[in-house]
């Protein structure tokens, strides 16, 4: 005897509204067997890993509060009077874009704080990216397979600079247009192109009466827009690649150990939300920033005081106040060398991060995959040519806020230009020096870790007579980590004569690549890796202590 459905799924009972749910969704968008193949994805668990998460975070944050304003900005330079309840501006001619900036900042309710979180999100998103993509570099997590992933890191750092830069241009401040002047100075200098430009972003001779509008579109559609995407591309490289991870016991390049996406992980990142959330409300609510009605409307005959820009603008500006005044004329046509120098070392600054783990794939021709992250000592030259970058970016640092230097310090405006001007060459050199053969150091120190020990401070008198102090042995897990790095062997060129004594001719491409790689993984730039024999003989009891 059968039984009818719909008696059967009486007998059974309803499911509850939430299964069915799930079951609708998951019979139209598979989202049952998705999940089931990617929430339970194992991600180790380091406390630099955060640093990518800071800057989601973030970007999230920057996102809500920037809905939020836009409810109540006006991007138009059209000229108001101020009428508002901040009484020092009272009656004032302003563009309503300053205007509805006062208006957020005094008259809608939390609008200050909201102003407030939104621009301390972009400091702290920007700052989070800069020092992700220092951790990135300094272990090597670009190499292979990531490599296009770098690119995308490095897209969302520039564009975040640019979105950044439209953002706290569009109150229309003094600061602010102070700042917007200057591009347009840098826009100006570029040949043949550079009045096209200018014109093209500021509808006319500057400050004209659109650039308010173009920001406002390219600051709240087209970057952010992009930035998304990028994102997103960026999170799926990562799931798809899988996690790097740092060397340790039973981790290999085949593996990933850690904790699972779901529960474990998906709570502390949620949780992480809300603590990075509350940190940015709490910088709003007792640090002020960008105080726009300190410094007034925008006039383009005016400049404000100690003018600077945000931190991650503060190193173009810095080449462009330390670069002599040069100018020469070539054709008929005046290149200003005093500002489009610095704008092309701006823009090869930016470009050497994103080459770079193509010109270290090249010297090392290593194609293999790579999910074990290194040391930073144990590639010395790599971690030496990121700290000369980072010298040459705080010098370039220093020399736009050269004015703010000289008048805390009480030094000469001068006199800080010189040393930047100096050590802008010299300190990344100076830095280079010190940084390898400090990781050097270290790995030679490691190798006497692994060899005899750690030192336990510990002295014993001998039989004979002779003072000795006492190594502990490492433990395997130490031992593991300390020796997991591989070593590389310089490129060689090879025999330049055949076995017919023909002299081959060795393209200077492979020249370079061998001097590079010499430079890269010589006997000068690696400590050789403790041998298993060296360490038997020594744990053995000769000479170990």
């Amino acid at each position: 005897m059968t039984t009818a459905p719909n008696e059967q799924s009486r007998s059974r009972g309803k499911a509850p509204a939430g299964e069915r749910v799930a079951d609708w969704a998951d019979g139209r968008l598979g989202i049952y067997s998705l999940a089931k193949a990617n929430m339970r994805k194992i991600f180790p668990d380091h406390w630099s890993f955060m640093l990518g998460e800071v800057c989601m975070y973030s970007f999230i944050i920057i996102i809500l509060t920037g809905v939020y304003l836009t409810l109540f900005f006006h991007p138009s330079m059209n000229e108001v009077e101020y009428h508002g309840s901040y009484v020092p501006m009272q009656g004032q001619l302003m563009s309503e874009a300053f205007n509805s900036t006062l208006h957020i900042s005094f008259d809608v309710r939390g609008g200050l704080l909201i102003r407030q979180i939104h621009h301390w999100g972009a400091v702290v998103f920007l700052a989070g990216m800069f020092v992700h993509m220092m951790r990135v570099f300094f272990t090597g997590a670009f190499r292979k397979p990531r490599e296009v992933n770098w690119l995308f890191g490095f897209l969302l750092f520039v564009l975040g600079m640019f979105t950044g830069f439209t953002g706290y241009s569009l109150p229309d401040d003094l600061l602010s247009g102070t700042g917007v002047r200057i591009a347009e100075g840098l826009v100006l200098s570029v040949p043949i192109v550079g009045t096209y430009l200018s014109f093209f972003l500021f509808g006319g001779e500057f400050p004209g009466h659109d650039f308010v509008a173009r920001f406002y579109s390219i600051h709240i559609l087209l970057l952010p827009g992009i930035m998304l995407g990028l994102m997103v591309a960026h999170l799926i490289l990562v799931f798809y690649h899988k996690h790097t991870q740092f060397a340790g016991p039973g981790k290999t390049e085949k593996n990933v150990v850690g904790m699972p996406l779901l529960p474990v992980y998906m709570a502390k990142a949620g949780g992480f939300f809300f603590l990075v959330f509350g940190v940015l409300a709490v910088l709003a609510a007792v640090a002020q920033i960008n105080p726009i009605w300190a410094m007034g409307p925008y006039r383009p005959d005016q400049v404000s005081t100690g003018a600077q820009p945000d931190w991650y603008m503060g190193f173009s500006e810095g080449f462009v106040r330390v670069m002599p005044g040069w100018e020469i004329n070539v054709a008929g046509h005046t290149l200003v060398l005093g500002v489009l120098i610095p704008l092309a070392v701006f823009g090869l600054m930016l470009v050497s991060i994103a080459v770079y783990p193509f010109i270290e794939s090249w010297i090392t021709g290593d194609k293999r995959e790579h999910h074990i992250l290194d040391r930073p000592r144990n590639a010395p030259t790599r971690t030496a040519l990121g700290v000369a970058w980072l010298t040459f970016f705080a010098m370039a640092m220093v020399g736009g806020g050269n004015d703010l230097w000289a008048t805390h310090f009480h030094l000469s405006v001068n006199a800080v230009t010189y040393f930047v001007r100096i050590f802008l060459f010299a300190g990344p050199v100076i830095a280079y020096i010190v940084t390898k053969r400090i990781c050097l150091g270290l790995q030679r120190r490691d190798r006497e870790k692994v060899l005899h020990g750690r030192e336990t401070g510990i002295i014993k008198r001998l039989p004979h007579g002779e003072f000795i102090e006492v190594h502990e042995p490492l433990s395997q897990e130490q031992l593991h980590t300390l020796t997991a790095h591989e070593q590389y062997k310089p490129a060689e060129i090879g025999p330049t004569v055949d076995e017919n004594g023909v002299e081959r001719k060795v393209p200077a491409s492979q020249k370079l690549r061998a001097k590079l790689s010499n430079a890269y993984y010589g006997e000068q730039a690696q400590i050789p890796k403790p041998r298993a024999e060296e360490y038997k003989e020594i744990t053995s009891g000769h000479g170990h202590h």
